[in-house]
C-alpha cells in the first residue's frame, strides 16, 4: 500500500477495502494496563481465576480496548491524504461488539472506504466500514462505521 494518496485517488477508492492491518496481540498485560488507564476493573478483564468460571473461560479484553486499537490498525492500512494538515476522529455512527477478544488473542482491522465528501472548503469527511477480525475465529470482535475528518489546504 502506498503511504500517500491524493483526494482524487481516495475518491476513486470509495467502496473498496484498503486491506488488513498487522496483527496485534491482546495479552493480559495490555488488558491490565487498559484497566488501569480507564479505571475499569471489572473482573472479567483482570481476574484470571474468577474469569475461568464465566462463559468465556478466561479473561477478555474490554470492548473499548479493542475499539481503541483502531487507530494503530488504521495507520497500518490507510495512506496519508496528500495536502492534509491533520486528521481527527469525528465519531461513529455504529459500533457493535460481536465476539469477545480473549486474553492472548490476536486481532487485525479491515477498512473499507464507504464515503468521501468535502463537508466545506478544506474539510474532507471520510466514512469507513471497519471490521476487527480475531485470529482463528469465525465471528469478528467488532464492526463499526467510523467517521474521520481531514483538514486540507495550503
Amino acid at each position: 500500500m502506498t503511504k500517500q494518496m491524493t483526494i482524487a485517488e481516495y475518491h476513486g477508492r470509495v467502496g473498496t477495502c484498503f486491506g488488513a492491518s498487522d496483527w496485534y496481540l491482546i495479552d493480559q498485560a495490555r488488558i491490565d494496563e487498559f484497566a488501569k488507564n480507564t479505571e475499569d476493573f471489572q473482573f472479567i478483564h483482570i481476574d484470571t481465576e474468577r474469569a475461568k468460571d464465566t462463559p468465556f473461560g478466561t479473561t477478555i479484553a474490554h470492548g473499548f480496548l479493542t475499539l481503541s486499537m483502531l487507530s494503530a490498525m488504521f495507520y497500518d492500512v490507510v495512506p496519508d491524504m496528500i495536502g492534509s494538515k491533520m486528521g481527527v476522529n469525528y465519531g461513529f455512527d455504529k459500533i457493535r461488539f460481536l465476539a469477545p477478544v480473549k486474553a492472548g488473542a490476536r486481532i487485525r482491522g479491515h477498512f473499507t472506504l464507504q464515503e468521501l465528501r468535502e463537508s466545506r472548503p478544506g474539510e474532507v469527511t471520510n466514512v469507513w466500514e471497519v471490521k476487527v477480525e480475531i485470529e482463528n475465529e469465525d465471528k469478528p470482535a467488532l464492526i463499526a462505521k467510523w467517521i474521520g475528518r481531514d483538514y486540507v489546504g495550503e
